[in-house]
């Protein structure tokens, strides 16, 4: 049996890809370190994204694991252009997973990015490892292996978040089990 836990990022300053955490979001990579610190981690996957990174590094240093960056784990453009209806668009892309906005990635693109992330780590020695993304992205891959995830389930997300995603077969059991 294997397990993936899935973490989306602490509180971060903005959305770009230097944005750093805040300090509530630095207080909140600490709590998230001794959540996971007796899980028996062994392989820790991230976004290079700052907020990600800075996300799991305490856990990092705690373990003497090194954070292996994944461009796959970024997050999601939805468009290149500012939109103040971006929630529905989004919402739409659930429904639509071959939707893609001028700029953007489908869901079914993005979808597929993370899917082979995890199934790569899967084939790997890992037994318990943790990967580091951020929301939308995460939302796709759960949706991936569970179909009632989708626009609402999202919007229910907080920042961190921890599922973890247990591997009997190619169908894994999925619970959120962040307590915030």
């Amino acid at each position: 049996m294997k397990t993936i836990y899935v973490v989306r990022h602490c509180k971060a300053e903005g959305q770009a890809p230097d944005a750093r955490l805040t300090g509530e979001g630095v207080r909140q990579a600490e709590k998230l370190a001794e959540f996971l610190a007796a899980r028996n981690v062994d392989c820790i996957v991230s976004s290079p994204f700052e907020r990600a990174v800075r996300t799991i590094k305490p856990l990092a240093d705690r373990l003497g694991l090194e954070i292996r960056l994944n461009e796959a784990l970024t997050e999601r453009i939805l468009t290149d252009k500012d939109h103040p209806d971006w929630r529905e668009m989004l919402r739409r892309t659930f429904d639509d997973p071959e939707l893609c906005y001028e700029g953007g990635e489908s869901s079914r693109a993005a979808t597929s990015r993370i899917v082979r992330t995890a199934a790569e780590i899967l084939r790997s020695g890992c037994s318990n490892a943790v990967i580091v993304s951020h929301g939308n992205l995460i939302s796709l891959l759960l949706k991936h292996y569970d179909h009632r995830f989708g626009f609402r389930e999202w919007e229910f997300l907080s920042n961190p978040d921890v599922y973890k995603l247990t591997f009997d077969n190619d169908t894994p059991a999925i619970r959120r089990i962040w307590p915030g």
